[in-house]
């Protein structure tokens, strides 16, 4: 996938759904892996031409001390995208002190506390996440077997607490796409350190997903159309004239 199809994508999301308006300052989460790379690279060439005028600010939260960033604040250098860090001891909390059992719910919720309390210190009114269309249909598929709920991300969700509006613009861009983009881009993806890592919910209902698509082709778009055809409580109707 080259860059004018990840922007044509993001900003049909960006269009469908009314996420981004004029003056706008979105705090853009970057973990180091593929999703939050190619959010950064989406946002920040969307913004040279959008009629909605808008800004970013890219922010890593950083889980554990030993991954190396230093590729990513050169990206962001020569993207002119202004980059924070934020160090925390998150990682020795989950899995050292706490030694969770199911640690990856907890490390979100730490993750996301320190990065919108971060994004609000920058005077940030947004915060996108790079949750793409597979993550939509396998967050569907766990609320489903674990939950027994019908559920999956919004669009957008806006958090009252903070003050603070969450935005999802790679919600059409399919994995396989972005992992096209990451290996044309050589975008410079940070080794995750975590001990979780392959070894999650997320991870088996991945292969669940590609083990149903690869025996009924198609199945994986069906799912996605479900979702947002699904009227789920909070998912918000498409702007006009994108319906």
């Amino acid at each position: 996938m080259n860059l004018q199809k990840l922007l044509s994508y993001t900003r049909r999301a960006v269009d469908d759904y009314g996420m981004i308006e004029s003056g706008d300052k979105i705090a853009v989460g970057i973990s180091g892996g593929k999703d939050s790379l190619a959010l950064l690279y989406a946002l920040n060439g969307l913004k040279r031409f959008y009629p909605n005028p808008f800004t970013i600010e890219a922010i890593t939260v950083s889980v554990f001390k030993e991954m190396d960033l230093t590729p990513i604040k050169a990206l962001c250098e020569e993207l002119n995208v202004p980059y924070t860090v934020i160090s925390t001891e998150i990682g020795e909390i989950v899995f050292k002190e706490r030694k969770e059992e199911n640690p990856c719910s907890l490390c979100a919720k730490m993750r996301k506390g320190a990065f919108n309390e971060q994004a609000k210190a920058l005077g940030c009114n947004k915060v996108a996440y790079a949750h793409h269309k597979d993550d939509i249909v396998e967050t569907m598929l766990m609320s489903l077997i674990y939950e027994g709920r019908f559920h999956s991300f919004s669009p957008y969700t806006y958090l009252d607490r903070m003050d603070l509006t969450v935005i999802r613009p790679l919600m059409y861009v399919p994995e396989a796409d972005i992992i096209g983009f990451k290996n044309q881009y050589h975008l410079p993806v940070c080794k995750n350190p975590c001990p979780a890592d392959g070894h999650t919910r997320r991870e088996y209902v991945k292969n669940v997903v590609r083990t149903l698509t690869t025996e009924n082709p198609g199945a994986k778009e069906r799912m996605f159309t479900a979702i947002v055809n699904g009227k789920i409580p909070g998912w918000p109707e498409k702007t006009p004239g994108n319906r």
